[in-house]
């Protein structure tokens, strides 16, 4: 009950007013059952634009960090995760790939629309990184069809690190389903994996028109990360 008052009544006008979002596609999201949504993560507003922009729920799979923040910016992020719907997953350890998925399919066996970034992460400068598989076993494991969505616009008006968006509009744009029925059985192949996330992903920058990095971007945040510390000085003595 609480995702519809979150969606019509409290965040949902407020994110339309801020973003005046333009919808494109949206009549390529099927009307009832199983689905994924993967889209680019721009920004931290992208959890709420997209549900409020869709006319079914959707539940995404939220780190697990967002419902655990310390003080009072930290319950009010877990509040409006939870109002929104997400589930969190903790991605630390070795079995945290595997809950993720769990959790997926038990959204997608119920007949519900499930919200993933493949890239796992955002975007701290705003391209397009390559996608991890756990979109594509959700996929050829549950069999549904997989809508490409492009963010477009959301990394200026909040990029990583800005806590106030600016005033500015965005496009939400919606890919043709893709399917990957041909693939049935395969869940477990590694080549076939990686291929079907690659064309899910190049499906978005098709939508996007971003730039594309052949790289995690967890792995380039840890080395611009890295870059901007600077090399470390030898002990003295």
């Amino acid at each position: 009950m609480f995702y519809y008052v979150l969606k019509y009544v409290l965040l949902g006008p407020l994110l339309r007013l801020v973003f005046r979002p333009r919808i494109e596609g949206l009549e390529q999201v099927p009307a009832s059952g199983a689905a994924i949504i993967a889209g680019n993560h721009l920004s931290f507003s992208d959890h709420f634009l997209m549900p409020a922009v869709l006319k079914r729920r959707i539940t995404f799979l939220a780190k697990a960090e967002y419902f655990t923040g310390p003080g009072l910016k930290g319950r009010l992020t877990a509040f409006f995760f939870r109002g929104a719907g997400q589930i969190p997953v903790d991605r630390s350890g070795k079995e945290a790939g595997q809950a993720a998925i769990r959790e997926g399919l038990g959204v997608l066996r119920r007949g519900e629309l499930l919200g993933i970034y493949p890239e796992g992460t955002r975007s701290h400068d705003g391209r397009l990184y390559k996608g991890k598989v756990g979109v594509a076993v959700l996929a050829l494991t549950a069999g549904v069809p997989v809508v490409p969505c492009a963010m477009i616009g959301t990394f200026e008006a909040q990029p990583p690190g800005r806590v106030v968006p600016r005033i500015r509009p965005v496009t939400i744009r919606f890919g043709e389903p893709l399917d990957f029925s041909r693939y049935a059985g395969m869940e477990r192949e590694k080549a076939v994996l990686r291929a079907v996330t690659d064309e899910i992903v190049y499906a978005i920058l098709t939508l996007s028109g971003q730039e594309y990095v052949d790289e995690y971007a967890a792995v380039a945040k840890e080395r611009q990360t890295a870059e901007e510390r600077g090399p470390r000085r030898a002990p003295l003595g």
